[in-house]
């Protein structure tokens, strides 16, 4: 039984909290393709310290890909490769803030980035988020307050609550981090897992700014153990993330990693095996939203995701007082408080179609169903 921060699974019970794919589902051949690939070329040099912005090969044949990908030009020069978004994150709060600082996080949102946050000693300022993703009105009223160093986002299919920022909102917020002196941090990590047609612009169209900071990453894509991610943002914004002490002391991330993907993009693997994730999770995300449907009767309300990995689902009741006797009935879900600084949404509940089969899922909402008030 696997047991991490990430995972904590136990027999008997479906674990809809988990948040990654299951281990069957990883690219293991493709991966094993990759290694034979980057070692049969006789180099030696993905095998020594890197490069303080990440495997320039890589960086180029990443920003082709995001280039066909997000349908804009996105070049290699302003493109870092990073230690998965989480590092992203901590490295980006290293070099751009000061104890003291304010970040503003939209509420819900991803819950381990408060820990980060705090690590460096910033203030964390709360904006709602509605069905069209941040209230950009409410967070012009909060930067005027706060004055913020930072303003997290996670824009496209956001955990926890599936919304998407619109394109209007996406460039009004561009605009107030232009007029205020802030940095738009924005976690794209489902940009690329939306089921059907194109989701909004990706902020790295606006890194020219000097502004904006996109970060992407493969743990979403490809692997969560490959600890790889990128980082699109203007060069000198760029820059000063390279010159971190343990960016400096111990060369870009993963060099023997960064080969292997490298490998997978000039196979063509990695866009084939996208494209398999986005059809496997369009019909498990299915799966689960039919079985919620169900339970509307009890209360239960949600909306269809339109990608990523999660359904924000209403409750009848509080979720945190439920989740003991969902456990006993054997089902896990991640209680909505968790998700914000100041323990709100608790109606909520996260639940994850990325880690189970069809018939899991179905099953593991009929069990939720049973634990709910007004059930028979």
């Amino acid at each position: 039984m696997l047991k991490t921060a990430q995972t904590s699974l136990t027999e008997g019970v479906i674990n809809l909290a988990v948040g990654h794919p299951s281990l069957h589902m990883l690219p293991l051949r493709e991966m094993e393709r990759a290694a034979a690939h980057r070692f049969a070329q006789g180099s030696a040099e993905f095998l020594q310290y890197g490069a303080e912005w990440g495997d320039g090969f890589l960086r180029t044949e990443l920003a082709a890909y995001l280039t066909r990908e997000y349908g804009f030009a996105v070049r290699p020069e302003q493109t870092f490769i990073s230690g998965g978004t989480s590092q992203a994150i901590n490295l980006c709060c290293a070099m751009l803030t000061q104890p003291g600082d304010t970040v503003i996080v939209e509420d819900p949102t991803y819950f381990f980035a408060f820990g980060m946050f705090r690590d460096h000693g910033l203030n964390i300022v709360t904006v709602p988020v509605d069905e069209h993703g941040l209230d950009v009105d409410a967070l012009e009223a909060l930067v005027a307050q706060h004055r913020p160093r930072l303003v997290y986002t996670i824009p496209v299919h956001q955990n926890p609550s599936g919304v998407t920022l619109t394109q209007e909102r996406r460039e009004k917020l561009v605009g107030l981090a232009q007029e205020n002196g802030f940095y738009v941090l924005a976690d794209e990590v489902y940009q690329l897992l939306t089921f059907e047609g194109a989701p909004p612009q990706s902020f790295a169209a606006w890194v020219d700014t000097g502004h904006v900071l996109s970060l992407g990453s493969f743990s979403k894509i490809l692997a969560p153990g490959s600890r790889l991610g990128w980082i699109n943002a203007r060069e000198d914004v760029l820059d000063r993330l390279a010159h971190n002490g343990a960016v400096v002391s111990g060369g870009g991330y993963s060099p023997l990693g960064s080969g292997l993907i490298r490998s997978m993009l000039e196979l063509g693997t990695l866009p084939e095996y996208v494209a398999g994730l986005r059809d496997t999770y369009r019909r498990r995300s299915a799966a689960l939203a039919d079985a919620l449907d169900d339970l509307r009767p009890l209360g239960v309300d949600f909306a269809r995701p339109a990608g990523g990995y999660f359904i924000w689902a209403t409750l009848p009741t509080q979720a945190a007082p439920l989740l003991p006797l969902a456990l006993e009935g054997g089902v896990r879900f991640q209680p909505g408080t968790l998700f914000s600084p100041h323990e709100t949404q608790p109606d909520r509940a996260r639940l994850c179609f990325a880690f189970y089969e069809e018939a899991e899922l179905r099953e593991g909402v009929r069990r939720l169903g049973e634990v709910l008030p007004g059930a028979k």
